[in-house]
């Protein structure tokens, strides 16, 4: 009778038995959500884009504070002299920013991986307010749904979905509220200065992103309007563009030392343009670490001022992985790429496909001009190899029709590893009579603690072709 077991591609749990249904809709009360949305509602990036409702699938807002501002602000620096004082502080007050999104938006609330005390966490998340990229809630809540559903459709900017579209697409186009994966942000919910943040997000905008860069440029000398443009329209821009990187840019450039399952990469680029953030497949694997690069060469300034912060006493319980953990990520990914080059190798064919030869046969071949020559009861065809052999052909020839297992294996001259290794892609058969009752032996005890590849296939160490015989054995007809 057919199994009631659940196979592959069918659902363990049918949802028509459950009592209740659960809403593939986020909660109304989520911050990206809006509590008027109607889910029957057939909505506006379920229709096509065409030249009458094209404007209607476009995130005005968005595009108004990502694009339209900043674009006021680079035509207003043609006409606004840059000072000393007001680029020094707008670069100051870029990285301020930026630390509120790469130390406080991402490491403190959407990963959790270190704990702020109360005046850090105000303070994060006024300049992360500054950065202007939503408020905490918001934006660690789209965040969790990336690294819960990374590169599917619910990922909210998956890389899948084109370069640009991760950069942002995603933002200045309209996002169906039923595509979005959901994601648990209760503990967000009951932290007061994410509500608080949340709830008065515009004020702290405007105030943060544009009256507080344009008053210390002003008050401190006079250069209101450099303040303006530079420290507020032109940072906001940059802030806003480096952090996008880490959405696109980290998803495209560079290496996958732990994983390679998924599309983020750890790159050095990527790292000098985001604060630290540049590490991002090691981020992905280990998301609930603080730092995003672990070398001391890597750079990272988000993982030091956490650090600082906990020296100065407004930061603490700061999450690591054991270094044993991400060494055994790194040692598989590694062994997954060795494996990959491995099976583009010829190995020769496995000792237990080959034929069985009888002796007489293997001797009568090798009379009648085939080059054959048998090493530790496998023989070997080394025809076309003849007139190559580094060592003349008269000392190859010597050993044809004969067990050269000992000439091979310094009777006459110790092969190395490589001439071993060559040897295993001219097999054609091994020797009945004894000889091959020692390979499948060698075989079965190799198989109780074998080492495979992730193909399955067995790996042979460097000096451990069946050919190597580490103690000479003297048998007839090899001198």
């Amino acid at each position: 009778m057919p199994s009631h077991q659940p196979t592959a591609g069918d659902l363990a749990v049918k949802p028509e038995y459950l009592s209740s249904q659960p809403s593939p809709m986020a909660k109304t009360t989520e911050p990206n959500r809006n509590p008027k949305y109607d889910p029957k509602k057939v909505h506006i990036t379920e229709t096509p884009i065409t030249r009458s409702n094209w404007y209607k699938h476009v995130n005005w807002l968005n595009v108004t504070l990502i694009i339209l501002i900043p674009l006021y602000g680079c035509i207003g620096a043609f006409w606004v002299p840059l000072h000393l004082k007001t680029a020094l502080w707008a670069v100051a007050y870029y990285f301020a920013t930026g630390l509120g999104i790469t130390a406080g938006y991402h490491r403190l609330w959407a990963h959790t991986s270190y704990s702020a005390t109360l005046p850090l966490r105000i303070f994060l998340a006024a300049v992360g307010g500054g950065a202007v990229e939503g408020s905490i809630r918001w934006w660690a809540r789209d965040h969790r749904a990336h690294h819960r559903y990374t590169d599917t459709d619910k990922d909210p900017y998956s890389v899948r979905k084109g370069l640009m579209y991760s950069h942002i697409g995603w933002m200045v186009m309209k996002q169906n509220p039923k595509r979005i994966g959901r994601t648990d942000i209760s503990d967000l919910n009951e932290d007061p200065v994410v509500v608080w943040q949340h709830r008065n997000y515009l004020k702290v905008v405007v105030f943060m992103g544009l009256i507080l860069p344009t008053i210390v440029a002003g008050v401190a000398w006079g250069d209101w309007l450099g303040g303006f443009v530079y420290a507020g329209i032109l940072r906001i821009f940059f802030v806003q563009q480096a952090t996008f990187c880490v959405n696109s840019l980290a998803h495209w450039l560079g290496e996958q030392p732990f994983d390679d399952r998924n599309s983020p990469r750890d790159h050095v680029i990527t790292a000098l343009v985001t604060l630290g953030e540049g590490y991002h497949n090691f981020h992905h694997e280990f998301p609930s670490d603080y730092r995003n690069a672990i070398e001391w060469h890597q750079y990272d300034p988000t993982k030091w001022s956490i650090w600082i912060w906990k020296q100065l006493g407004l930061a603490y319980d700061l999450k690591q992985f054991r270094s044993n953990e991400i060494e055994k990520g790194r040692l598989q990914q590694l062994q997954k790429k060795i494996d990959q080059k491995r099976a583009k190798l010829d190995w020769g064919v496995p000792l237990d496909q080959l034929p069985v030869m009888e002796w007489e046969d293997y001797v009568d071949q090798a009379k009648n001009g085939r080059g054959l020559i048998a090493i530790a009861g496998i023989v070997h065809d080394v025809t076309d190899f003849i007139k190559d052999h580094p060592g003349g052909k008269a000392m190859i020839q010597s050993g044809i029709g004969k067990d050269a297992t000992a000439m091979f294996n310094g009777g006459v001259y110790g092969h190395s590893n490589a001439a071993h290794n060559l040897l295993s892609t001219m097999r054609v058969g091994v020797i009945r009579g004894g000889c091959e009752v020692e390979i499948w032996k060698r075989s079965q005890m190799e198989a109780k603690g074998e080492t495979r590849d992730l193909n399955g296939e067995r790996v042979v160490r460097a000096g451990l072709q069946p050919t190597k015989v580490l103690q000479n054995t003297p048998t007839a007809g090899a001198a």
